[in-house]
């Protein structure tokens, strides 16, 4: 299981690099005329921007066990043991409020699943269950922005807020549920790149969920015993997300 997860997250590495490229790099024009030309050197003093952004993401759910033992002595114990990327793209509304700082809203969809295999750790002989869920998240990230002095065609920042998530997939009755809504708080590092049309900013977002996802009430599962054990052994689950986007402002 190990090495699935670590080959699930080489994408991500990947992504994760690109975006420290390009926040290390800087747009060759800007060197050649030795910071004396500016791309779109009042873009900043606009009250709003509008925008748009592409990006990926992969999220991870943690799962509390409670040590639940059937009666017939078996206890299960659920993982996660790879992390799918999923796609996401959202709007930008941005609010210039002063020079450094801007509040953002950034409605959008995230298209993702989980993976969850499920094994009796008293009884190694025992089939592995597995579960794939399959999630669409409409967010409603709003953010606080605090941008540095631009240098050049470029100027890094950072945010932080709170982003409420709906998962809007139809759901069937299977081994768990979860709740269809959240709350995450996010803090994220990017950088503004001027180009001569438009800016390009690659963002690096981290989400952590407050919510407890698990559904325990499980009434349709009253006639499958044997699913209903899943829910039994676990106390709590809540999610966290990392997300790659390029904005396009």
């Amino acid at each position: 299981m190990a090495m699935k997860k670590i080959r699930s997250y080489k994408i991500l590495y990947a992504v994760v690099a690109v975006f420290f490229l390009l926040m290390a790099a800087q747009p060759a024009h800007a060197r050649d005329f030795n910071n004396k030309l500016q791309n779109r050197p009042y873009a900043d003093m606009r009250k709003w921007h509008l925008g748009f952004s592409v990006g990926m993401y992969t999220a991870d759910m943690r799962l509390a066990h409670n040590g639940f033992i059937t009666e017939t002595g078996a206890q299960w114990r659920i993982e996660q043991p790879d992390y799918q990327p999923g796609f996401a793209v959202t709007g930008l509304f941005n609010l210039r409020l002063n020079n450094y700082f801007s509040v953002r809203l950034s409605p959008g969809m995230l298209f993702g699943s989980y993976d969850f295999t499920m094994k009796d750790i008293n009884n190694p002989e025992a089939d592995t269950q597995r579960q794939n869920l399959k999630t669409t998240y409409v967010i409603l990230p709003i953010d606080v922005k605090f941008s540095a002095q631009r240098y050049r065609n470029s100027r890094p920042y950072m945010s932080a807020g709170v982003m409420p998530a709906f998962d809007v997939a139809k759901k069937r009755s299977d081994f768990l549920k979860f709740k269809t809504s959240d709350v995450y708080l996010s803090v994220a590092l990017g950088c503004d790149f001027y180009l001569p049309y438009f800016k390009l900013i690659p963002e690096l977002k981290f989400c952590f969920g407050l919510t407890d996802l698990l559904v325990k009430d499980r009434p349709d599962l009253t006639d499958d015993p044997a699913k209903l054990v899943m829910t039994q052994s676990l106390s709590r689950a809540t999610s966290k997300m990392i997300v790659f986007s390029l904005y396009f402002e």
